[in-house]
């Protein structure tokens, strides 16, 4: 099974990320910011990842470390899961309606870490999420990741459902990214012979 756990603690947040890749789409989520929770709820369903977050952090400051915590620490559960990377995917993308949204996320797991991220929320909070926080957790998942992730709202209204949109698409472009391939069997995805 892949499974990671990590611990992340800072003088500014402590957080803790237990996942298994190959789950059922089971998850208990605690961060103190409730759409976020519900965002990440949504990421493991979608992906059929089992995942527990508990996250506590200076809410009273502000919301940007505990977010950015996150977004580094899910990263690095996903990378320590999927160890060498053999005989992955390695990349995926989806596109979700939501309702009159649609967004996109393309990610690839290559080692890599680049996060393009085009929202057009209008917006200063979403639920009890600061709006801008939204790049800043998938900038650092993508760093925790060694990633490539690339996000885009292509049109929607509710500011609710463009990131919903994109947060279901996250989800499943990781379930096809991770995925394995009986082809590729142990081999690297990549031509260079690493990753």
């Amino acid at each position: 099974m892949r499974r990671a756990v990590v611990e992340r603690s800072t003088r500014e947040t402590t957080i803790s990320v237990r996942l298994n890749i190959d789950g059922r789409g089971r998850y208990e989520v605690s961060t103190g910011i409730r759409f976020l929770d519900h965002m990440l709820e949504l990421t493991a369903r979608h992906g059929v990842f089992d995942l527990k977050v508990r996250a506590s952090g200076d809410l009273d400051v502000d919301q940007h470390h505990t977010v950015e915590d996150l977004g580094i620490a899910l990263g690095e559960a996903f990378s320590s899961a999927l160890g060498t990377r053999r005989g992955i995917n390695r990349a995926g993308y989806f596109v979700m309606p939501m309702d009159e949204t649609l967004g996109v996320v393309a990610l690839d797991l290559g080692g890599r870490a680049h996060a393009a991220i085009d929202l057009r929320l209008k917006v200063r909070q979403v639920g009890d999420l600061q709006a801008e926080l939204i790049t800043d957790f998938f900038e650092g998942f993508a760093q925790g990741a060694r990633a490539n992730v690339h996000l885009k709202v292509l049109y929607g209204r509710s500011s609710h459902h463009q990131v919903e949109a994109l947060f279901k698409a996250f989800g499943r472009a990781l379930r096809v990214a991770c995925a394995r391939d009986p082809r590729l069997a142990r081999m690297l995805p990549s031509t260079k012979g690493l990753l």
